[in-house]
């Protein structure tokens, strides 16, 4: 598939190729930062949703829902107050300002709230790991200078998951976390360039026993390797002070390094929101936990998605997957027919009849819609539709019967390309 500009034109930034596909509006009246999803962008946030849920359901995963908000109290107990108060909202004073335990705090992050969730129940050794997911809503309070399209925003849709375990579960878990995150990004199409273990050094700022840490690395080693991740690159200093991780960094055409999913143990919110399990042996035990993330935020995703094809999205992405073309008045009862079975067959069809045959032709490229299917006297004579498939370099008459199985069989498999039958 075609994933970058036509050879000697520069790659489009996916800001620029908004502005001829309508993914996302900006509007003053609501704010920097804040994009409004359109139509078009609806259809792509809502397609990467389905996979991330899929793929939560398919590893164990239970969904949850939990409120944006949360008392500032409990983010001083997680340790996002302390951390990260700069990149948080102002809190939010209830009962006219004059009880401070009152404030309310858009939350930074969701896992203060899963791990609420985890706790409001007892939990056995037997019945561990606990894995809740959430496709979430979390706020960052970006200065103006650093927004960008969708690729820096201050609210953010992550794909979110938090894994309770045992200490002899964390291989395990996390290798099933990486594995489901390379899965995501194969189906996605975007190239993953390195996996890296992030470890600690010797700085005192860690949180947690040298001992603890050597377990927890070598753990997401073994996950590494189960996976079969090869020239895993460690990066020593990199991890967070609250338990080493393994990303998934992808190299853009900027030469940015950015991650776009991450599999990181946390020894801190367990202890802060002293979460634990009944072992067999009737003790308390601590559970480690791990954020998984497999798709992504939809902002940044679908931002990466646009500049990875150049809008050219895949047929189960695309915003207007078919595009039906009447040649003249004449053919329109049956474009109209094969709209209505691709809508039937749960695809997403749009028709174009005025104007042009070439002007509306020009349009549905402009616009990156999937697939060209123009309907003239001769098709309709001979019930085919002529094809024009873009990205898979395809242009021939193909049978009703044969289009409508082909488009249908690639949105339901995510196929890359639609798998068109050879040409008799």
């Amino acid at each position: 598939m075609n994933s970058v500009a036509a050879q000697g034109d520069s790659p489009l930034d996916h800001r620029e190729l908004n502005l001829a596909m309508g993914i996302f509006a900006t509007d003053p009246m609501v704010g920097s930062g804040l994009p409004l999803w359109l139509p078009a962008g609806a259809v792509l946030r809502a397609e990467l949703e389905r996979l991330a849920r899929e793929i939560a359901r398919a590893d164990g995963c239970q969904e949850v829902y939990s409120p944006v908000l949360g008392k500032r109290a409990l983010f001083e107990r997680s340790g996002h107050w302390a951390k990260f108060a700069d990149d948080m909202f102002p809190p939010m004073s209830l009962n006219g300002g004059g009880v401070a335990d009152e404030d309310l705090v858009l939350r930074p992050a969701n896992c203060p709230h899963h791990a609420l969730t985890y706790a409001a129940q007892p939990h056995s050794y037997r019945e561990l790991p606990v894995r809740l997911h959430e496709l979430a809503p979390m706020f960052r309070a970006e200065r103006s200078g650093v927004l960008s399209g969708l690729s820096r925003v201050r609210q953010i849709a992550l794909d979110d998951t938090h894994v309770f375990c045992r200490p002899d579960q964390v291989a395990q878990e996390a290798a099933r976390a990486l594995r489901s995150a390379l899965h995501a990004q194969q189906v996605l199409g975007l190239p993953v360039d390195e996996v890296r273990l992030s470890r600690r050094d010797a700085s005192p700022a860690y949180l947690g026993a040298a001992e603890q840490w050597e377990a927890a690395e070598q753990a997401l080693r073994e996950a590494a390797a189960a996976v079969g991740v090869r020239g895993l690159v460690e990066a020593e200093g990199e991890a967070a002070f609250y338990g080493p991780k393994l990303d998934l960094q992808v190299h853009d055409g900027r030469g940015h390094d950015e991650t776009i999913a991450t599999v990181q143990l946390d020894f801190n919110q367990p202890e802060r929101f002293d979460l634990a399990y009944d072992a067999a042996d009737g003790s308390r035990q601590r559970v480690v936990m791990i954020h998984r993330g497999t798709v992504g935020s939809m902002e940044r995703v679908v931002a990466a998605l646009l500049e990875r094809y150049q809008g050219r999205v895949p047929l189960w992405l695309a915003p207007v997957q078919v595009c039906v073309l009447p040649v003249g008045p004449d053919q329109d009862e049956a474009a109209r027919r094969l709209h209505d079975d691709l809508l039937a067959a749960g695809l997403r069809p749009r028709v174009e009849y005025d104007g042009s045959l070439g002007r509306r032709i020009q349009a549905a490229r402009r616009r990156r819609d999937c697939l060209l299917a123009v309907v003239g006297e001769a098709e309709v004579s001979a019930d085919q539709v002529q094809v024009t498939d873009v990205a898979g370099g395809v242009r021939r008459s193909v049978d009703r019967a044969g289009f409508l199985r082909a488009v249908g069989e690639a949105y339901e498999a995510r196929l890359p390309l639609v798998p068109w039958e050879p040409a008799g």
